[in-house]
């Protein structure tokens, strides 16, 4: 089977959800977000406290 390009490494919440995805290719996050399923959803790159995206080491190992 094929290596996934992204994972989901967090998630939180039934109605209002929150979810970690990483990019296994870069390793880098991004945070996927929704209310209530129906009034629209967000993605974006996890960032540090200077701004920087926040990578996982990748390294050809697993997520």
């Amino acid at each position: 089977m094929a290596k996934q390009r992204f994972v989901e490494v967090y998630d939180q919440g039934i109605v209002n959800v929150a979810k970690i995805i990483v990019d296994t290719e870069t390793g880098v996050n991004y945070l996927l977000s929704s209310h209530n399923k129906a009034s629209g959803t967000g993605l974006t790159v996890l960032v540090d406290q200077n701004g920087k995206p926040i990578v996982t080491p990748v390294d050809g190992k697993e997520l």
